[in-house]
């Protein structure tokens, strides 16, 4: 019988030069290779990307599970720039790349010549992504950005966490991942213009930009009415009831977005709240939001988590339970969508890695390869790419250039 072929890719024949580490840069990087590109990942020779280090927990190869969530479907090479035939050789494998991702600090690659300017004289088709912490222009250009002091800069802590406690970040480094998300929607459309007029162009990714466009609503909010929203816990800044609620066990959201909704909710719950003019429309609801709370508290108190899930989702009144990552990754709507693949590591070591969640009816993402070990693909690539041979990737070796 004859094997199915594999899914077309939609970056098949693309090949990206990834300067970058820790996040942001390897999150795009890695989105592209999802899609088919081939990443040539340039790590310093003995050390590696920071995040190999991030741990616990670790692998048997040394490398922390950080690493893995950010380095899938790239081949790792080995080449100290810092040293002149170490910058050269990058420089020679330009023209076989048609995307640059990099996230130093701002000018820090020109010394190298690496920066844009000398990529693009080279190749002026190159898509050239640079990703910082606050940009290539203004005041604050020259400082380091990392994703917890953009959280903090760019308005996100101000409005999470409790309204009595301290302003709290995302446990996920959601400015990071969000920059890495906007990259690669600019990268993908730059080099759409690339292949149809041959122009490259430099990306100026920063997250601090990236943090204040996802404001979104609140953001929005602000500029309409000029009023700095507060901290409101769980809750929701213009949706009443939106929030965590006590059970007889534990915890659950409801989640609900209209009048009718919250009728439902009240019929699921035998209670006549809906009734009250104090929490009849959304608007009133906000405006009594301390009083609805405890009602509702005193309700939903009666019941288990999986009680009041099971009754609600009856009902169609939009909740669900806070699960812990156990049980996200056993629940079995995830596992029927396939969130975590299984693959064998460079190693040989078994792994579980979250899959892509692009669903694509044509050109679907597929893991290639897990995430690499450190330099494992240099003399492959080297080779494929710039011809070399064993006694010059010797050479390289011994003078610490690979």
């Amino acid at each position: 019988m004859t094997e199915p072929a594999a899914p077309k890719a939609a970056l098949a024949g693309v090949r990206v030069l990834d300067l970058s580490r820790v996040l942001a840069g390897p999150w795009a990087t890695q989105i592209l290779g999802d899609l088919g590109a081939d990443v040539i990942k340039i790590e310093k020779p003995g050390v590696g990307d920071d995040t190999r280090s991030w741990g616990p927990p670790f692998l048997a190869s040394g490398d922390a599970a950080y690493y893995l969530a950010a380095n899938r479907n790239k081949r790792s090479v080995t080449i100290d720039f810092a040293k002149p035939e170490g910058a050269e050789l990058v420089r020679k494998l330009v023209p076989h790349c048609h995307i640059v991702v990099e996230n130093f600090k701002v000018g820090a690659l020109k010394k190298y010549g690496l920066d844009y300017a000398s990529i693009a004289a080279i190749r002026p088709s190159v898509v050239y992504c640079s990703i910082t912490g606050f940009g290539q222009t203004g005041p604050y250009a020259k400082r380091p950005g990392y994703d917890f002091i953009i959280q903090g800069m760019g308005g996100l802590m101000s409005v999470t966490g409790e309204p009595a406690g301290e302003p709290m970040k995302s446990a996920v480094a959601v400015a990071d991942l969000f920059t890495g998300m906007y990259a690669v929607t600019a990268v993908l459309a730059a080099l759409r213009h690339a292949e149809r007029t041959g122009e490259g162009q430099h990306i100026d990714a920063a997250l601090l930009d990236c943090q204040v466009a996802m404001l979104a609503n609140l953001g929005s909010g602000y500029l309409v009415s000029g009023e700095t929203p507060k901290r409101v816990g769980n809750q929701h800044a213009s949706i009443a009831p939106y929030q965590v609620l006590a059970t007889l066990d534990g915890h659950f959201i409801l989640a609900i977005g209209n009048d009718g909704q919250f009728r439902d909710f009240c019929a699921a719950a035998g209670v006549t709240l809906a009734d009250d003019p104090r929490f009849a429309s959304n608007e009133a609801r906000v405006r009594h939001r301390e009083e609805l709370t405890a009602a509702l508290t005193h309700v939903t108190r009666q019941r288990t988590t999986a009680q009041w899930v099971a009754a609600l989702e009856a009902a169609q009144a939009p909740c669900g339970p806070i699960n812990t990552l156990d049980q996200v990754y056993a629940d079995p709507h995830i596992v029927a969508r396939g969130a975590v693949e299984r693959l064998a590591g460079a190693d040989g070591q078994g792994l579980r890695l979250a899959a892509s969640p692009l669903r694509m009816s044509a050109t679907p993402p597929r893991t290639r390869a897990a995430p690499p070990l450190l330099g494992q693909d240099t003399d492959a690539a080297l080779t494929e790419l710039l011809g070399m041979g064993e006694s010059e990737l010797a050479r390289l070796r011994d003078s610490g250039i690979i």
